[in-house]
């Protein structure tokens, strides 16, 4: 397992739209594996692909948030979303790729996930709280869309504007 490095907003690769994964190969279980790895030492609790800047619709999550508790890793393969509650949820949200940023947004409570998992089955699964929160938070970065569209434009452009200078010191370091 490898950690890779996150892009970080504004990065054209975050908002394109990713391919469907044809085939569970070794470089998908790999990916699998460098994601969670990189994930969990962010720390975050969910990672897309094109985080990575790898364009495949592959997202992982662990939303499991007491310490003491085990781990549950979670690999979602071409994840769709099969059923949304009406009733809405209002969470802080953060991105490895904004880091140190925040904002409410305002989600479907519940949700319905059907995917392909790294052994080639079908999946499906109910998430509520946080799962949900996440689990359609990372479906989003696979669409190109960042929490950061689902606040107002002002909002948006002032946390880009962090963003822009947070790249330019980070490369002024590694220079």
């Amino acid at each position: 397992m490898t950690i890779r490095p996150i892009l970080i907003h504004p990065d054209p690769r975050l908002k394109k739209q990713c391919d469907p994964v044809a085939k569970i190969t070794p470089e998908i279980e790999t990916l699998a594996a460098d994601m969670l790895a990189t994930m969990y030492d962010a720390p975050g609790v969910g990672l897309a692909a094109p985080q990575l800047g790898v364009l495949k619709r592959i997202f992982v999550m662990d939303a499991q948030r007491d310490p003491d508790a085990e781990r549950k890793p979670m690999v979602l393969i071409n994840p769709e979303i099969d059923w949304e509650s009406e009733e809405q949820n209002v969470y802080e949200e953060g991105c490895l790729s904004i880091p140190d940023q925040y904002a409410e947004v305002t989600r479907p409570s519940q949700v319905r996930f059907r995917w392909t998992g790294l052994d080639g089955a079908q999946h499906e699964q109910e998430f509520d709280g946080l799962w949900a929160t996440c689990a359609q938070h990372e479906l989003d970065h696979l669409d190109g869309v960042l929490f950061i569209d689902h606040i107002s434009a002002m909002r948006r452009q002032m946390i880009t504007r962090k963003m822009v200078k947070l790249k330019r010191e980070r490369a002024r370091e590694q220079a």
